[in-house]
């Protein structure tokens, strides 16, 4: 069987900004129709489309189990994971 990697990602206007946490199968093009706001909702809204964490999930249901848990942190944890992976909050779109 063919399990595809899925991610788990996190992005941000600014750093300690307005954050939000999502997941995909195509982290890359999913991040570009985040950023040219191709995506109705809350990050076209917010403009919130700098990728500031991510991480690899071996399938698809992982990843959204991942990304639930991840929705129901505290805003303060979410900041803390960022800032282990990058505490400069870059945009971590051409790493990708």
């Amino acid at each position: 069987m063919n399990v595809r990697k899925s991610y788990v990602y996190i992005l941000a206007d600014k750093p300690k900004g307005v954050l939000y946490v999502g997941s995909s199968l195509d982290l890359k093009r999913r991040i570009a129709r985040h950023k040219n706001e191709s995506l109705a909702g809350f990050t076209k809204k917010y403009h919130v489309h700098n990728l500031v964490y991510y991480e690899q999930a071996l399938n698809s249901n992982e990843a959204l189990k991942r990304e639930m848990k991840l929705k129901r942190w505290k805003r303060k944890w979410k900041i803390e994971l960022i800032e282990k992976m990058n505490p400069g909050w870059k945009d971590l779109y051409d790493k990708i």
